[in-house]
C-alpha cells in the first residue's frame, strides 16, 4: 500500500484536476441529480474502450487478465472499505451494507474461480491506479457518512452502466456482463440509491459538496480503470 505521504500527493492532483469542474450552484440532494449536473464525467466513466471490445468479443486476452486481477485487488478493498462504512451507518442502513458484505465476499470466490479457469495470476503486482483507488476507498473511513454512502453508490451504479454498454455481448464474456447486469445487482444498486437520497436530505450544504466532488472522484477513477486494462499501467 502507499505511503501517507503518497496518497496526499494523489489529493493534490485530484484536488487541482477537478478545480476546473462545473459544480452545481445548489449542491445536490439526491443521487439523481448528481448524475444529471455531470453528464460528461458520467459518460467517460460509463461508456469505454474495453467495455466496446467486451460486446464484440475483440477483448485481447492480456487486457481482460489485467481487468480480473485488478478487480479482485480493488474488490478485497471494497470489502474493508465497506466494512468500515459500519462504524458510522445508521441503524436503517445495517442491513443493505452487511448484504453488501456478503456479495463482495461471494465476488472474491467468484474472481478466483474464474482465474482459475482462465489461467490468470492473482499474485501480479496492483497497479499504480488500482492502488490508488485502493487508497482512495480504505481513506473514506474518515469523511462523513454521506461522503462514504455517496461513493459507494456512485461506483456500484457505475459498473452497472458501463456493464450494461457491453450488452448482449458476445458468449466469450457473457458470464462476466450477465453477472455485473443482474436484476439483483440493480436491485441493490437502487437499495444503494434510496439511502444516498435519505444521507444528502439531511447533510449539511457543506457535507452535500463534498459529496459531489468524491462522485466525480469515483467517475474519475472508474475511467482510470478502464484505462489501466486496456494500457497495462
Amino acid at each position: 500500500m502507499r505511503s501517507s505521504n503518497s496518497f496526499k500527493v494523489i489529493l493534490v492532483c485530484l484536488s487541482f484536476s477537478m478545480a476546473t469542474a462545473v459544480f452545481s450552484k445548489k449542491p445536490p440532494r439526491t443521487a439523481d441529480q448528481l448524475l444529471n449536473a455531470h453528464p460528461q464525467a458520467w459518460y467517460a466513466a460509463t461508456n469505454h474502450p474495453f467495455l466496446n471490445q467486451v460486446k464484440d468479443g475483440t477483448l485481447p486476452m492480456e487486457a481482460f487478465s489485467i481487468w480480473l486481477a485488478q478487480d479482485y485487488y480493488f474488490a478485497g478493498t471494497l470489502l474493508k472499505s465497506q466494512s468500515l462504512m459500519m462504524l458510522y451507518a445508521p441503524r436503517a442502513d445495517h442491513n443493505l451494507l452487511i448484504g453488501g458484505l456478503f456479495a463482495l465476499d461471494s465476488e472474491l470466490s467468484w474472481f478466483e474461480a474464474n482465474a482459475t479457469i482462465y489461467n490468470i495470476d492473482l499474485t501480479r503486482p496492483v497497479l499504480p491506479t488500482c492502488q490508488a483507488y485502493n487508497d482512495f476507498m480504505l481513506a473514506l473511513q474518515y469523511k462523513p457518512y454521506v461522503v462514504q454512502l455517496t461513493c459507494m453508490w456512485a461506483l456500484n451504479r457505475a459498473y452497472y452502466d458501463g456493464w450494461s454498454t457491453a450488452l448482449p455481448g458476445t458468449p466469450k464474456y457473457k458470464e462476466f456482463i450477465d453477472r455485473f447486469t443482474s436484476q439483483e445487482y440493480k436491485d441493490y444498486i437502487d437499495a444503494l440509491e434510496v439511502s444516498v437520497d435519505a444521507a444528502l436530505a439531511a447533510a449539511s450544504r457543506k457535507e452535500r459538496k463534498q459529496a459531489e466532488l468524491y462522485f466525480l472522484w469515483i467517475a474519475r477513477y472508474e475511467k482510470d480503470f478502464w484505462d489501466m486494462a486496456l494500457s497495462g499501467q
